[in-house]
């Protein structure tokens, strides 16, 4: 996975002076060439340069994979019954029983809880079983041919080259993902310079086969992004029918003893006292009719490794799941499930005519249309939980239809 961290100083001096869009025509061997010049004029060694880029053919189907989006939007149930499957549960309980000391002592000197280490151990490499084997510097340097994130990619392969310099890494250990993500815990090469971590000590940072480095390099990550020791991730809750929804801003946080006084209870049990004066916020991730999260801080630090809501409530519940919680109560509104990618930009045309602003309609449905379509929502008397389904693609496109009659 592609984490949101900042580039090294001199990676992006070199990249803003010497990388644009890639020109219409231009070949392979023409990038490579510059690309080299660039590099070695950086004071990368000439040897480093040939160890990385001597040989070196573009990878077609990475340009294919990084081009298409897929049309169909899983929705979070769906995507719980993988993060979360019974297999993954076990497998997660036996990895962090197979590796009690280790994990036990990186959980402590970071203030990391183990379970959520091993949860996303689990979801990024299946507990080290599979990191990827694509040569990261040919996928780096496709997409940095290709042209739509050169500037990234670009960033990533001078990285990889003081990583090489430095001895963190040989030519032959750069695998990984088809965008360049490394080892058991898929961190890009930028991040491996600030993040990874030497657990052991033997002198090297090694997140392909050293388990316990992998661990001990996403805990580091995690503290360097704010995570907060002892602190919950994420607590389900009931969303009674008199919520005002047209009052709720998905961005405010509020103490969970005012959340409890608006109407909102656990799911299951009763409120940790020690929650109460906690704040957080409330996510409607599949809208009014399904279950909410209360979540706190940790929760963005995960979505910091990673920026998808549904990939941070995968680690938060895989991790309960693992240190013995219960499943996830629901419901979840299946007869109402996330529209696809197509449905979604005629949703953001309509909305744009109707006169709720949701932006270029680009089929991803983000911060802008969620606002515009919880506008929508208020002006018809609809629930306002911006949750782009089935249901709303109907009224809003059955709204067009009626202005433009």
């Amino acid at each position: 996975m592609i984490h949101r961290l900042l580039v090294l100083a001199a990676s992006i001096c070199l990249i803003t002076a010497g990388a644009t869009a890639q020109p219409e025509g231009e070949s392979f061997a023409d990038w490579l060439g510059g690309f080299r010049v660039r590099l070695v004029a950086s004071g990368v060694e000439e040897a480093t340069a040939a160890a990385m880029l001597d040989g070196l053919q573009p990878e077609m189907r990475i340009i294919e994979r990084d081009r298409s989006q897929p049309e169909f939007v899983r929705p979070l149930w769906s995507y719980l019954d993988i993060a979360a499957s019974d297999l993954r549960i076990s497998n997660g309980r036996a990895a962090i029983s197979e590796n009690r000391d280790a994990v036990d002592d990186i959980a402590a000197h970071f203030g990391v809880r183990a379970e959520i280490l091993i949860a996303i151990w689990g979801l990024e490499s299946s507990y080290g079983a599979i990191p990827g084997n694509n040569d990261i510097v040919q996928a780096l340097a496709t997409l940095a041919w290709e042209g739509r994130r050169r500037a990234w990619a670009e960033a990533q392969l001078f990285a990889v080259a003081e990583m090489l310099e430095s001895g963190y890494a040989t030519r032959a250990q750069l695998t990984g993902s088809w965008a360049g993500a490394m080892g058991q815990m898929q961190f890009i090469p930028t991040t491996y310079l600030e993040r990874a971590h030497d657990w052991d000590g033997d002198g090297t940072r090694n997140i392909w086969t050293d388990p316990h480095d992998a661990l001990a390099s996403a805990a580091n990550l995690l503290v360097r992004e704010g995570w907060r020791a002892g602190a919950p991730t994420i607590q389900e809750v009931r969303v009674p029918e008199t919520f005002d929804f047209a009052a709720w801003d998905p961005d405010q946080s509020r103490l969970v003893s005012e959340w409890a006084m608006l109407g909102l209870t656990p799911a299951a049990g009763e409120w940790q006292a020690d929650h109460l004066m906690r704040a957080a916020r409330l996510e409607l991730p599949a809208g009014g009719q399904g279950p909410g999260f209360l979540t706190f801080p940790n929760f963005r630090v995960i979505k910091r490794y990673n920026n998808s809501t549904s990939y941070a409530i995968g680690v938060a519940h895989l991790a309960d799941r693992i240190g013995g919680g219960a499943a996830l109560v629901g419901p979840w509104p299946e007869g109402n499930p996330p529209i696809n990618r197509s449905q979604t930009r005629d949703v953001q045309a309509a909305l744009n005519a109707l006169g709720f602003a949701s932006g270029t309609p680009d089929g991803l449905a983000g911060p802008n249309t969620r606002a515009a379509l919880r506008g929508f929502q208020r002006a018809n008397g609809l629930i306002a939980d911006g949750y782009l389904g089935r249901t709303m693609y109907d009224a809003v496109i059955a709204a067009q239809a009626a202005q433009a009659e």
